[in-house]
């Protein structure tokens, strides 16, 4: 306790640190804020039946995703989601036409370039899931929860949740700028933390009122949550340490031996993106049928939609270990950190240097990212046992899961910025022992 109140002190004196921390905590008191303003025209003490609707299943997901705004009809109801989509398919696009992969190579402006197409896809995005969204409050709310009306309501109203949208995008961008940690990052997890609290606390009523060792079973599970967030830590720092041997150094006229040390290559490179893209393919039936339809869904859509279902959980993870391998191989270059190594004069203990190396790490890498996106597919479709075991929906969303890997990711990576403050100007770092490694949770 003394460490922690020394390391806040720390943390307070430096002023940077500090204006970050007070903006990124403003902004996302605004974007808070923001989530419960009901669209104009809209009654608010009549939304119990959305707010059923987006009790369980993919809708639960995806209000979990808004942070609520979603069943509070908000402002900013269609949430990050649509932005994180538009990402998918820009991304996808740089590994197949030539302009984006031109673009990639450009540098800063053809990072600037691609985040502005980025944005009107966005755009184009919301434009199509807006009328979706409204279908579905006329289908679930009753005449009377409409103040207004018509065409005018549905234009003013489209308009409101593109613009909120693009807001919240503002906002992560903001954060990412004068902030600490990845702002839209930040802001999908300050959005799923916002239902914990609610969520713990109808599981406790639940057990607390059944009949026979309720309170026991609360108590185990507490207690396995507890151990699938240790899991979970420990999957998104553990690495595989590669030696190194760097040539012989002379210094005046003595000489000294090789300098021995290690590239840390990480089990789940990728962080948590796997998972939120991955999410954000499974939210398409959905989104194409129609949130209105959500409940009466036949067929695949209503395979899709089902959180607890087979194909669900199985396309689920399917494509988290697809995308894991996908985002290794952009954030890891072989080619590059053998090049490396070369010119510093390094070479991998009995690897020749040049392609056998890059061939050694590319196998290295192959094999270490196949068991790290598996557990990363298991804990991502973790939710689904919990359910099935009785575990409240909205609760059991919570171990594992997109919810749970996004928390601990974020956090790790934010607690990684912080501390990297406190080591560059010569305080403490947060822990007592070693460094905190981060999620790579950036967006």
């Amino acid at each position: 306790m003394k460490r922690f109140i020394e390391t806040l002190r720390n943390i307070w004196k430096i002023e940077d640190l500090k204006a970050r921390i007070l903006t990124t905590l403003g902004l996302l008191l605004i974007y808070r804020l923001g989530s419960r303003v009901v669209l104009p025209g809209i009654d608010p003490s009549q939304l119990a039946a959305l707010k059923d609707q987006s009790a369980g299943g993919i809708l639960g997901l995806l209000d979990m995703f808004s942070g609520g705004a979603f069943s509070n009809a908000s402002i900013f109801a269609l949430g990050i989601m649509p932005y994180i989509s538009a990402s998918i398919v820009i991304q996808l696009l740089g590994m197949a036409v030539p302009y984006f992969q031109r673009l990639q190579r450009e540098g800063e402006s053809g990072r600037r370039k691609m985040n502005q197409i980025t944005r009107y896809l966005t755009l184009i995005i919301l434009l199509l899931q807006g009328p979706s969204y409204l279908a579905n409050l006329h289908a679930q709310l009753p005449a009377s929860a409409f103040v207004i009306s018509g065409s005018f309501f549905t234009i003013t109203s489209i308009v409101i949740l593109a613009s909120g949208t693009m807001f919240v995008m503002w906002l992560g961008e903001r954060i990412t700028d004068k902030g600490i940690g990845n702002g839209i990052s930040i802001i999908i997890m300050v959005g799923i933390i916002a239902k914990l609290p609610s969520a713990l606390w109808v599981e406790f009523l639940s057990r607390l009122n059944e009949q026979g060792g309720g309170l026991v079973m609360f108590i185990v599970e507490m207690l396995a949550l507890a151990g699938v967030v240790t899991l979970t830590i420990l999957l998104i720092q553990g690495t595989r340490k590669i030696p190194v041997q760097y040539a012989k150094r002379i210094v005046g006229n003595k000489q000294y031996g090789g300098v021995r040390q290690y590239i840390p290559l990480k089990v789940n490179a990728s962080g948590v993106m796997p998972i939120i893209f991955a999410q954000a393919i499974m939210f398409l039936p959905i989104i194409l049928v129609g949130f209105a339809e959500s409940d009466t869904a036949t067929g695949v859509a209503a395979a899709l939609a089902d959180p607890t279902g087979f194909w669900y959980n199985l396309l689920s993870a399917f494509l988290i270990v697809v995308f894991t391998y996908f985002y290794t191989a952009i954030i890891i270059n072989p080619t590059q950190m053998a090049e490396d190594m070369k010119k510093n004069g390094g070479f991998i203990p009995g690897v020749k240097p040049g392609r056998k190396t890059v061939e050694f790490l590319d196998t290295v890498m192959s094999r270490i990212t196949l068991p790290g996106s598996v557990f990363l597919a298991l804990v991502a479709i973790m939710p689904a046992f919990a359910m099935i075991a009785g575990v409240e929906t909205s609760f059991a969303y919570f171990y594992g899961g997109t919810s749970l890997l996004i928390m601990v990711g974020v956090v790790l990576d934010t607690l990684q910025q912080i501390e990297s403050h406190l080591l560059m100007r010569h305080y403490d770092g947060l822990m007592k022992s070693g460094r905190i490694k981060g999620g790579r949770g950036a967006i």
